[in-house]
């Protein structure tokens, strides 16, 4: 058992979540108080979240949960800047239309996730434009440039990273932090928000806000993130051969949510029960020892909690309902079209030269119109790419399920 006090730094620690942070000891301390506000930014970059981003929005429903008022920061004003960490390239520029609309079309998840309102523990939705907007360019350099240097900023991962591949990282972009930094200070004032949480790859912008509020109104506040959520294989959380796994329905469907969920790795099952479920950390334990096939019912509860928090249990139970009759009653069965493929670990085809070897499809081409149509399927989950390659990853129990539509099945087993 955790030493820690608080419900909130507990629950983080004990889950998962922790990966650095200023002081816990003294975070654990405020979480018992009555007054703690936290808060994590989002950039409107897109009308959807994938699951990559699922982590943090976790962690405002365990903070709502523990007590614990938190704020979602639209960043209305950052994502007309762009953020570099962990991006290769400049971002594109969105219109002022385009930010709204991104930002109403992303607040959907939160608002299944968590409960928004004006309670004392209700989540509020704040935009960073309501300040960054309002400063001239001179008066926000003399207010705030003198607290941060070029030396500093230049040994963040997310400036060198772009350096060191000789990647352009524009003026733009290097403003970001100065941004992100402003935003603890103004939070801090106007809600007395002292706990900013983020992904690992936020820790130099958070610091940058630590350090503002202390130097320009000597608050003591607390900066938190997360490790960088990985799959066993190495792959990078929400990514998949087929895209990024969205968290709106209107860009992907509870049922394919759901397979997301089913096809975890055995070896992750445990995590993702801890960082994505409110299941107890006893009922967890139970499911993470199951071994061998037993394994599959802990994979299917993880789909049906994680698809019943983000779409309901009616979506949940239809998903369930779906997948066992595709599978376990005769879809994924020796009743199938299969065919063997030696190496299948390494060999890497190409994906619509099996769907053609099983039968599914005639030819090359009427496999990438069953593509564009969005009807092809793999282990459930839908492919947008004709160049995409079978991996190791796909492979589900000694083969990879390929469908088109929701009648035409075939197995690939490897040799």
């Amino acid at each position: 058992m955790s030493d820690y006090k608080s419900d909130l730094v507990r629950t983080l620690v004990e889950r998962g979540y922790h990966f650095q942070s200023t002081d816990l000891v003294n975070l654990d301390t405020a979480a018992l108080g009555e007054s703690l506000v936290g808060y994590i930014g989002f950039d409107a970059t897109g009308s959807s979240l994938h699951v990559g981003s699922l982590v943090q929005i976790m962690m405002l429903r365990r903070m709502q949960q523990a007590g614990i008022k938190p704020i979602i920061l639209m960043g209305g004003g950052t994502t007309k800047i762009g953020d570099p960490s962990g991006k290769d390239k400049t971002r594109s520029m969105l219109t002022s239309e385009q930010i709204d609309a991104n930002k109403t079309s992303i607040l959907t998840a939160f608002a299944k996730l968590l409960t928004i309102g004006d309670g004392p523990t209700d989540a509020v939705v704040v935009d960073n434009d309501e300040w960054l907007s309002e400063f001239g360019y001179l008066e926000f350099l003399r207010l705030y440039g003198p607290h941060f240097t070029i030396n500093r900023m230049m040994t963040f991962e997310s400036v060198k990273m772009r350096l060191e591949r000789e990647q352009p990282l524009t003026f733009l972009e290097f403003n970001y932090m100065l941004l992100q930094a402003v935003d603890f200070l103004e939070l801090n004032r106007r809600y007395n928000c002292t706990l900013q949480l983020g992904g690992g790859d936020q820790w130099g912008n958070i610091i940058n806000g630590v350090e503002l509020c202390r130097r320009v109104d000597r608050k003591e506040v607390h900066a938190f993130t997360t490790p960088l959520i990985t799959t066993a294989s190495g792959a990078k959380m929400g990514k998949t051969a087929e895209g990024a796994v969205w968290l709106n329905s209107d860009m992907l469907s509870a049922y394919d949510y759901w397979q997301f969920w089913r096809n975890t790795e055995d070896a992750d099952v445990g995590k993702f029960l801890r960082l994505f479920t409110d299941l107890p950390m006893d009922d967890i334990a139970k499911l993470e020892s199951l071994e061998g096939a037993q394994i599959n019912e802990a994979k299917i509860r993880l789909a049906n909690e994680t698809t019943t928090l983000l779409h309901g249990a009616k979506a949940a139970k239809e998903a369930e309902a779906t997948a066992t009759a595709t599978f376990a009653q005769g879809g994924a069965g020796a009743s199938l079209p299969t065919i063997t493929v030696d190496g299948l670990e390494t060999a890497e085809p190409l994906l619509i030269s099996l769907f053609v070897e099983t039968g599914l499809a005639a030819s090359n081409g009427e496999m990438k119109r069953h593509i564009k149509a969005g009807a092809a399927k793999v282990n459930g989950q839908q492919i947008t790419d004709p160049r995409a390659v079978a991996t190791a990853i796909m492979i589900e129990d000694g083969a990879i399920k390929l469908s088109i539509g929701k009648k035409k099945h075939a197995l690939v087993r490897a040799g």
